[in-house]
């Protein structure tokens, strides 16, 4: 099960290491800043309904354990309604949206110029990428990993292709990768539904009976709010990052673009492993097994150990060859080699936190995902403050390690309500 996940996952960030790459071909940091800019502020909006996946996955698991189809495919249809309508709202609301962003974000005129135009072609893509949230959950929901697998690699492998047109053949710039993932995000969603084509079928007509049905929406609302809160807390932590990085200039933002994409492969690869609990915890709670909760946990955690061990291996042996062939420019390479070691030790101390994720997330313990973050952020505020002004940007990537470790202690100590959930 993991298998596919892992792969699947680990071209999200294949693809955000492209579009820097590609970029970072011009010669110049303006471009790398700009692309990474534009990508953070859509990540912190759409991250907010990253709640669909992670609710949509959850609850369809647990209907599919029990053995409920119409309860399955009904979930499915309420999260697309809501990315659906959510994406048209950002499409209208672009305007004010950007003037937010670049209000908060301290960057020279010339990033700021270049990731508007980025923003302005990405965003007509809102719609199709929060309803993927919706796709991607309920196919983990029912372990169609290889689905999963196909998915992003047509949506990625078409990006890259793009990019590489776009930007570098057709000379279109920071504009050429705003419309290649454009491109992709429609072609995916389309895809998408047709691998749920299946929740579609005649299972229909009992699910849309259900889409109004008052105890299912009110667990829908209580869990989507939960996590909702928790990636807002989340993502305001990476933006934060961000811009204080932004602060220290357009080389130091160009080269944690450049490090947050070791980050990122780590993240999205281990999620593998999460993606897998989530639909393992899951079934077993919806078929009442805690020795399913305790066997699942315990298995993806060490599978995912094991897997940071190695992506701290391959950071440290090819950490700075892979800076040399995302940047040409010399003084974002040497930025960005004296923060590498951060980015070695990244996957060994977030390894925790991200496959308990999944482990919650399986087992619908929201309001505990949720209690854990808030105390989080509140230590990563407190690092921030006592870090950034003694060692720069080396305290801005401890404080980012400090925030890993608290997710991963607060999680542990509130596990064994995961097990309780399984007793109903």
């Amino acid at each position: 099960m993991a298998v596919p996940i892992v792969l699947s996952n680990a071209t999200v960030p294949l693809l955000g290491a492209v579009d820097t790459g590609v970029v970072g071909q011009l010669g110049l940091a303006a471009p790398i800043g700009a692309v990474g800019l534009g990508a953070v502020v859509l990540a912190t909006v759409y991250w907010i309904f990253s709640f669909l996946r992670m609710g949509t996955s959850g609850l369809a698991a647990q209907a599919h354990g029990a053995g409920d189809l119409a309860e399955r495919s009904a979930i499915l249809l309420r999260a697309l309604i809501i990315g659906g309508v959510a994406g048209l709202l950002f499409v209208v609301l672009q305007a004010p949206m950007m003037a937010g962003a670049f209000a908060l974000a301290p960057a020279s005129a010339e990033v700021e110029g270049l990731a508007r135009q980025y923003l302005s072609i990405r965003l007509w893509g809102a719609p199709a990428t929060i309803a993927l949230y919706a796709i991607t959950g309920w196919l983990v929901a029912l372990e169609r990993m290889r689905g999963i697998l196909w998915l992003q690699l047509w949506m990625n492998g078409l990006n890259i292709a793009l990019d590489l047109w776009f930007v570098l053949g057709l000379g279109w710039g920071v504009p050429g990768v705003a419309a290649a993932t454009l491109i992709a995000e429609w072609t995916g969603l389309a895809l998408g539904l047709w691998l749920c084509r299946d929740a579609f079928g005649p299972v229909l007509g009992a699910a849309r009976a259900r889409l109004a049905d008052r105890a299912a929406l009110r667990l829908m609302i209580g869990v989507n709010r939960d996590i909702m809160v928790r990636s807002v807390l989340l993502q305001a932590c990476f933006t934060t990052f961000i811009f204080y990085g932004a602060g220290f200039g357009d080389v130091t933002l160009a080269a944690n673009q450049v490090l947050l994409q070791f980050l990122e492969v780590s993240a999205y690869a281990l999620d593998g492993f999460a993606f897998a609990a989530e639909a393992l915890v899951g079934q077993a709670v919806g078929a009442r097994s805690v020795a399913g909760v305790r066997r699942s946990s315990v298995m993806l955690g060490q599978w995912g150990a094991g897997g940071a061990l190695l992506l701290a291996l391959v950071f440290a042996l090819a950490g700075p060859a892979i800076i040399d062939l995302m940047a040409t420019d010399a003084g974002v390479r040497a930025e960005a080699r004296l923060y590498l070691p951060w980015l070695v030790a990244a996957p060994l101390i977030g390894v925790t936190s991200w496959i308990l994720d999944g482990v919650f997330i399986g087992a619908t313990q929201t309001r505990a995902m949720m209690l854990t973050i808030m105390v989080s952020v509140a230590i990563y505020a407190v690092a921030l403050l006592a870090f950034v002004p003694l060692m720069g940007n080396h305290g801005l990537w401890a404080a980012l390690m400090v925030l890993n470790v608290a997710r991963g202690v607060t999680m542990l100590l509130a596990y064994p309500g995961v097990e309780r959930r399984a007793l109903g």
